[in-house]
């Protein structure tokens, strides 16, 4: 080892005893700066984690490049983003974090040889639970307040719901409640049925609402579509539905007793014999139109022609539907026409006769108060009703 560089040589030692080397064995600093540029790059482009592990190998291996590895950690470091301004919402400053941890966790593992990929996410609830990435004992989730995550939990809740939804289609929620309770006891079961059915025979005709009177309620539920055969009631709901063009059945009904009591509980007979000078005194008491009085008692004079003709009024008004009412079994409120064909040619019929005040209009609406046409909706208990009565 002596030879004529000796005294240029530096001072080295092997497992502690001093031994002279050359100059030229010893690395300069920037002369092993130049061919670290591409580990400079893949250690900038590398995680942290996984750069402190290859600077350990690398020292392990080499004690010699000890230097070199400072100087290009280093030059990393200065290579380096600068921190995240104070701007940034502390939010978006915890999820980048946590991504960037989650991506070191993962690199590193794959680094080690110990990465765990058996296990799949799994579902909880109806909840996706997060991957697990396992290695050294160690678990890493997904963070639960990242924007993936939080993405997630409402498209599985929106999932939820709508499987709710369809499954309760068509439900309502006085019927759900009346279930839970059936199943509650045993002893109350019938009354909780027998209430579930009322619930839904309130269903009526769809231009029933809670807001409408009583007294027209009333009507819809006992008299409206009932079939009539008695000649007095046919006379009575003729002369209300003629009165009704221009109003409303409410109004009507509030002031039905003032007609019956005017028109003597509509007697055919006896307003039939009603003479001008009573027609004006009655118009006079009960502040009546004279125009309606003088068409109700010349209807009057023509039922009692018709009972001549036919043996009553029933008889004459019922052969138009063959005895039997018409059903044409409505499902919504809006297809019921303000006239039909019906009750067109029965108007032709009266107006032929000399009766007044039995436009085609008024006809389909005397029709439907005295049971010559079914058109309660469907959905409404009292359709069913009327059928069965007629029958």
């Amino acid at each position: 080892m002596c030879n004529s560089n000796v005294k240029s040589a530096g001072v080295a030692q092997i497992d502690g005893r001093p031994v002279l080397q050359p100059a030229g064995n010893r690395v300069a600093a920037p002369e092993a700066a130049r061919p670290l540029k591409k580990s400079l790059q893949k250690s900038l482009s590398m995680p942290a984690s996984l750069d402190n592990a290859a600077a350990a190998t690398t020292c392990a291996a080499s004690p010699e490049n000890t230097r070199a590895a400072d100087f290009a950690r280093a030059a990393a470091a200065s290579l380096l983003p600068p921190p995240t301004p104070a701007s940034v919402s502390a939010k978006a400053t915890r999820v980048s974090g946590a991504k960037v941890a989650a991506a070191r966790t993962v690199a590193a593992a794959a680094a080690m040889g110990g990465l765990d990929r058996s296990r799949k996410p799994a579902k909880k609830g109806g909840a996706a639970v997060l991957p697990v990435v396992t290695f050294a004992g160690l678990e890493a989730y997904e963070p639960a307040g990242s924007i993936a995550a939080a993405q997630r939990e409402h498209v599985a809740m929106a999932q939820a719901q709508r499987k709710m939804r369809i499954a309760h289609y068509g439900r309502t929620a006085s019927f759900s409640r009346v279930e839970g309770k059936v199943s509650a006891t045993a002893t109350g079961a019938a009354e909780l049925v027998a209430g579930a059915v009322t619930g839904h025979d309130e269903k009526r005709c769809s231009f029933i609402t809670p807001y409408s009177d009583p007294l027209y309620v009333a009507y819809h539920d006992e008299e409206w579509g009932v079939p009539v055969r008695d000649d007095e009631l046919l006379f009575e709901m003729l002369t209300l539905s003629g009165v009704q063009v221009g109003a409303d059945w409410t109004s009507i009904l509030k002031r039905r007793h003032v007609y019956r009591e005017a028109f003597s509980g509509f007697n055919v007979d006896a307003v039939a014999k009603y003479t001008e000078k009573q027609m004006a005194s009655l118009s006079a008491e009960f502040g009546l139109d004279l125009g309606t009085i003088r068409g109700a008692v010349n209807n009057a004079c023509r039922i009692s022609e018709v009972r001549r003709d036919f043996g009553s009024f029933s008889k004459y008004v019922w052969a138009f539907v063959n005895n039997k009412p018409l059903s044409p079994s409505y499902k919504y409120s809006r297809k019921i026409p303000v006239k039909t064909s019906k009750s067109e040619s029965i108007s032709k019929d009266m107006v032929r006769r000399g009766f007044r005040f039995v436009g085609p209009t008024v006809i389909h609406s005397f029709m439907q108060a005295v049971g010559l046409t079914n058109d309660h909706l469907v959905s409404c208990p009292r359709h069913r009703v009327c059928s069965s009565s007629s029958a």
